[in-house]
C-alpha cells in the first residue's frame, strides 16, 4: 500500500509517500481502507518527535473509509485503549498515531471497538474531519466542562479545529458562544455557525472586552481554552466560572495569582481526546440536534502531506485540512 513514512523527525518535508506492507490485524483488529485522513495540530508535535515514536512511523490520527471485512462505512475513533474509568484514561491509552502506525496511508490497522458507523450526509472528507476534534471537544464541553443550555460560553482561537467544533456544538444545545481571534474574518466566520459575538486577542485587554460581551458583563459560565493562556482567560471568567484546558500551542507554561482564583471560586479542569462513551454521546448529539458539518479548509493528496503540513502550521484557514485518498 501507499503511505506517508516518517523516517526522521523535523519539518515537513521529511514525509515522504512510499510503498510499504500492508497491515495485518491480529484477532480483535480489523483493517480499514481509507478515504479520508484530516490533519491535526498533534500530528505535528508527533512529526517533531515530542512523543517519541517509533521510527520509521507513519503518521495520522483522524480518518474515515471502508471496513475490509465487512465492507461497512466507518469513521476511525483515535482514543485507543481508554480503559474502564470515565475520569480519566488508563495508563495504556494513546492516540492513533503516536505509537501505531496511523491513517496517512491507504489501510490503517486499528482495534475493533475503535471503528464506528459513518453519519449518514456527510462527505469523506467531513467524516474524517470529525473523530479526534468532535471527540475532543464533546468531552470538553459537557463531560468534564458540564455545560448546559442558556449557558455563556467563551471559545479561544476562533478558526482551529477544536475552536470551530465548540462553536458547532455548544451552539446547537443552546448555550451562548462568544469566540477570540487574531483576525475579524474568522469571528465573523464563527458567527456564522453559531457564535453571537467575538473579541480580537490581539487586544491586550480582550479579557475585559470579553466579558463586557457576556449576557450580563459578569463573565463566562465556561472558558474553553486550547492555547494555554490560562491567566487571561481566568481574567475573562464569572465568579464561580470553570476554565476547561486543553491544548498548549501559544503557551506551555502558566502563571496564577492563587488568592485571586480561590477568591473567585474558579474551577480549573484539564482534559484531552475522549472515552468511548463520550464518542458515543458525540455521534448521538449528531443524530438529535442540528449541527452542521465540519468546515473543511483544504484537501490534498496524500502525496503532498508535507504541504498540507505546511498549510496547517501557517494558521491562515478556517477549519480542518484533509488529505484525500482517492
Amino acid at each position: 500500500m501507499d503511505a506517508v513514512v516518517l523516517r526522521e523527525f523535523g519539518e515537513p518535508d521529511v514525509l515522504k509517500l512510499e510503498s510499504v506492507a500492508d497491515p495485518v490485524p491480529d484477532p480483535g483488529w480489523v483493517t480499514v481502507r481509507v478515504k479520508a485522513a484530516a490533519l491535526n495540530w498533534h500530528d505535528t508535535l508527533v512529526r517533531q518527535g515530542k512523543y517519541s515514536s517509533p521510527l520509521p512511523h507513519v503518521l495520522g490520527a483522524d480518518g474515515a473509509g471502508v471496513r475490509t471485512d465487512t465492507g461497512e462505512e466507518v469513521l476511525v475513533l483515535p482514543s485507543l485503549w481508554w480503559g474502564d474509568r470515565e475520569a480519566a484514561p488508563s495508563a495504556r491509552w494513546e492516540i492513533l498515531g503516536d505509537h501505531q502506525k496511523g491513517t496517512y496511508a491507504e489501510l490503517v490497522r486499528v482495534p475493533e471497538d475503535c471503528v464506528a458507523p459513518k453519519p449518514r450526509g456527510l462527505s469523506w472528507e467531513q467524516a474524517a474531519a470529525l473523530p479526534l476534534v468532535g471527540l475532543t471537544t464533546y468531552r470538553a464541553l459537557f463531560t468534564r466542562g458540564r455545560l448546559r443550555a442558556g449557558e455563556n460560553l467563551l471559545v479561544l482561537g476562533a478558526g482551529g479545529g477544536v475552536a470551530t467544533m465548540a462553536v458547532m456544538l455548544a451552539s446547537a444545545v443552546g448555550a451562548n458562544v462568544t469566540v477570540t481571534s487574531s483576525s475579524a474574518a474568522k469571528i465573523a466566520q464563527a458567527q456564522e455557525l453559531g457564535a453571537t459575538d467575538g473579541v480580537l486577542y490581539t487586544d491586550p485587554e480582550w479579557p475585559q472586552a470579553a466579558r463586557g460581551l457576556s449576557p450580563d458583563g459578569q463573565g463566562f459560565d465556561l472558558v474553553l481554552d486550547s492555547v494555554g493562556t490560562w491567566e487571561q482567560s481566568i481574567a475573562a471568567l464569572r465568579p464561580g466560572g470553570r476554565l476547561v484546558v486543553l491544548g498548549a500551542s501559544r503557551s506551555e507554561l502558566a502563571s496564577l495569582d492563587v488568592r485571586p482564583f480561590y477568591f473567585g471560586q474558579y474551577e480549573l479542569i484539564g482534559t484531552t481526546m475522549g472515552s468511548p462513551q463520550d464518542f458515543a454521546g458525540l455521534l448521538t448529539l449528531l443524530d438529535t440536534e442540528t449541527v452542521p458539518p465540519m468546515p473543511i479548509s483544504a484537501v490534498f493528496p496524500l502525496a503532498e502531506a508535507a504541504a498540507a503540513h505546511k498549510h496547517l502550521e501557517q494558521g491562515t484557514g478556517f477549519g480542518k485540512i484533509v488529505l484525500s485518498h482517492d
